[in-house]
């Protein structure tokens, strides 16, 4: 019988996966490259849209299958920093400013008109997955969140000079994530490694839960490319993610 992998290298195997996350996507190289048209990142911004209004239906889904109270407490917090609360607009609104910002209006990113077929079945596959699955396979599938302050910042850094046309208020979105995702990865990372490290075959099909997340987010990127045309990728092979 194979031994589980020692909590550090089982965390290592986990970050290894960030070789696969969507930021290698050809339409996100092409995006920090400043190589997108306006068209092209309004695309973008609504359809991700759809994924935004997702997140806390699938922490809504987690939420239901929980039974601990103390993870309950603290996985809340994560629907309310999408929400909002009577106190502070959450990271929906601050997406709907960011597609103003990017020249939408709020009609254009809410109605979801914009939104193509594919990015739809990748989204409702993952609110599907958090609602069959237990709640710590679904806080495993959240672990994309390790790779996510990286992009978040290098939105925020290069957006500016890349394309000055962005009103600058618009980008209150990645700012706000990036202390948030850092948060909620820690408390993901611990239920996972505690969870998934009972044997090496639980830890393998922890990675493959934080694959099929990989996949809803790489699926994302396609359907988005596709739903931009005009999109040419030249001088690079448009490969799938490593596995």
């Amino acid at each position: 019988m194979t031994e589980p992998w020692s909590r550090e290298e089982f965390e290592n195997q986990l970050r290894e996966k960030g070789r696969g996350y969507h930021i290698y996507h050809p339409f996100h190289v092409l995006m920090y490259e400043g190589k997108l048209t306006k068209e092209q990142l309004q695309s973008w911004v609504a359809n991700r849209f759809y994924y935004q209004i997702g997140i806390p239906q699938k922490d809504a889904a987690i939420l239901s299958n929980c039974p601990d109270k103390e993870i309950r407490k603290e996985w809340i917090v994560r629907i309310i920093d999408h929400d909002g609360d009577g106190q502070a607009e959450g990271g929906i609104e601050a997406w709907i400013q960011l597609g103003k910002a990017v020249g939408l209006t709020r009609d254009d990113v809410t109605s979801l008109k914009m939104v193509s077929p594919g990015v739809r079945f990748a989204v409702d596959a993952y609110i599907n997955f958090a609602k069959q699955r237990t709640w710590q396979e679904s806080i495993c599938s959240s672990l994309t969140e390790l790779f996510a302050p990286h992009i978040h910042q290098q939105r925020i850094s290069s957006w500016p000079e890349m394309y000055p046309w962005i009103d600058e208020s618009g980008l209150s979105y990645f700012k706000k994530r990036l202390t948030e995702a850092r948060r909620d990865v820690e408390h993901g990372l611990t239920v996972t490694l505690e969870h998934f490290s009972q044997s090496r075959e639980m830890q393998e099909k922890a990675l493959n839960i934080l694959q099929f997340k990989l996949d809803v987010l790489w699926v994302i990127a396609d359907s988005i490319m596709l739903a931009s045309a005009d999109i040419k990728v030249e001088g690079r092979d448009y490969l799938r993610q490593p596995r």
